[in-house]
C-alpha cells in the first residue's frame, strides 16, 4: 500500500525550515531525514507515522491519545513512537511531532 501523499505534503510544509531535510522511500513508506538521521516516516496510507523522540520522553508521550510504541521485529523500538492516523488530523499536532523529532535528531552525532 502506498503512503499518504497528503500527509507527505503536510510534513513537507511543517518541516520546510529544517536544515538539510531529505526524503527517502523506505519501509514501504516515505522517510524524512534531518542531517541524515531519520526523524519521521510515513508507514503507509492507513498505518500512521513513525516518529523519533528522545527515549527519556517516550513513556510520557505514549500517554497521549493515538500514540504507542513502534514495534519492529516484535519488540518496541527504543526512541520511536507510532502515531495513529487520528492523532495526525490536526496540523498543530503534526507540527509538534515533526518539531520534536527534528529537534531530537539534531542532538545526535553527525553522519
Amino acid at each position: 500500500m502506498a503512503y499518504d501523499e497528503d500527509l507527505a505534503d503536510r510534513i513537507r510544509d511543517a518541516m520546510e525550515t529544517e536544515p538539510h531535510l531529505t526524503e527517502k522511500r523506505m519501509f514501504g513508506g516515505l522517510a524524512f531525514l534531518v542531517d541524515g538521521h531519520m526523524a519521521v516516516v510515513i508507514l503507509s496510507k492507513q498505518q500512521g507515522l513513525m516518529v523519533r523522540v528522545d527515549p527519556a520522553d517516550a513513556d510520557a508521550l505514549m500517554a497521549r491519545d493515538h500514540v504507542g510504541p513502534m514495534i519492529m521485529s516484535g519488540k518496541p523500538a527504543r526512541g520511536w513512537l507510532r502515531i495513529d492516523p487520528p492523532g495526525l488530523v490536526d496540523d498543530d499536532a503534526l507540527g509538534d511531532w515533526t518539531d520534536r523529532a527534528a529537534a531530537f535528531v539534531l542532538t545526535l552525532p553527525q553522519k
